[in-house]
């Protein structure tokens, strides 16, 4: 094959055509166009091949060895670009294609198995990847653009646009068989006899949770520090402790009776916002974000300070 003469889509059309139909004449009433045109294209895929493709006779052409040789690669090159067609109609049409996420700890484990649950169930030819990390670490995936979308806390950046999910509340659970949970509602002060569970040093709602103590002048009687969420529910099930935790964390616990939810009167509502976040400069998203983010919005609370699709 020489470099002078690439090989063209209409060159392989021309060459599988004649295959199929034995000859030029009917490779050209398959192909709508002249027999010139069939013949010009076939010799100019000879001269990039650098060989005889077909012999001809008065009863039409038939393979040469090379030409033998040939054919598979001519079909699995067609069969290709077909399915190439195929994918690029499909992300056209937001039917196919790929989505890739990026999404904090809490979200991608409480949260989005069900949003994409129901994406997937309209968009079944997607092939959805999703990522996980701090907040900070999901904004660097968006900055990257190694990620088409990320789920995370608000974080200013001038490179990125944010709009609002849904606020999260942290709310503080014990052990079903604790004395908290007959009483329904406590003091802060009352908290100061109990160990305290906190979760992920690295999280905001690590920092979070300890600032609320710091801020009200309280010292728990102890601190057990656990890698993530589910470790620290965990701890409270085997009353190890308390622990003030995303309410999305812990529907499922609390829906089964394993945890109980307890009023802290004088606590204010801790909210933690979770926000959409995409490159400033993306542009118009693909039908495949467009119609996440359309999902998204169709599971967007109103006025709820919960998911309501987590209910």
């Amino acid at each position: 094959m020489t470099d002078e003469e690439p090989v063209q889509l209409s060159q392989l059309d021309a060459f599988a055509a004649v295959v199929r139909a034995g000859s030029i004449s009917g490779a050209a009433e398959e192909l709508f166009v002249g027999q010139p045109a069939v013949t010009a294209r076939i010799q100019a895929l000879e001269r990039a091949i650098g060989a005889s493709l077909f012999v001809r006779a008065r009863t039409g052409s038939r393979l040469t060895e090379a030409g033998r040789a040939l054919l598979p690669y001519v079909h699995r090159a067609l069969t290709a670009v077909a399915a190439g067609r195929r994918a690029v109609d499909d992300v056209a049409s937001g039917s196919g294609g790929r989505l890739t996420i990026g999404a904090a700890p809490a979200v991608s484990t409480y949260v989005l198995p069900v949003v994409l649950h129901r994406f997937q169930q309209e968009h079944p030819l997607v092939r959805l990847s999703v990522r996980s990390g701090h907040s900070e670490e999901v904004l660097a995936m968006v900055l990257r653009e190694e990620v088409d979308v990320g789920l995370m806390r608000p974080i200013q950046h001038a490179e990125i646009i944010t709009s609002p999910l849904y606020e999260d509340q942290l709310v503080l659970v014990v052990h079903s068989g604790h004395e908290f949970a007959s009483r329904g509602e406590i003091r802060m002060h009352q908290m100061a006899s109990e160990h305290l569970i906190l979760f992920d040093r690295t999280s905001s709602y690590h920092e979070l949770t300890s600032s609320i103590f710091r801020q009200a002048g309280i010292a728990p009687r102890g601190y057990l520090e656990v890698d993530n969420i589910d470790a620290a529910k965990r701890m409270v099930e085997q009353r190890l402790g308390i622990a003030l935790l995303p309410l999305t964390s812990v529907q499922a616990e609390i829906g089964t009776g394993r945890l109980a939810p307890v009023t802290v009167a004088d606590m204010a509502p801790v909210l933690r916002q979770i926000v959409v976040a995409r490159r400033l400069d993306a542009g118009a998203p693909s039908m495949v974000v467009a119609d996440f983010l359309r999902t998204l919005d169709a599971l967007r609370p109103d006025r709820e300070r919960e998911p309501r699709f987590l209910a």
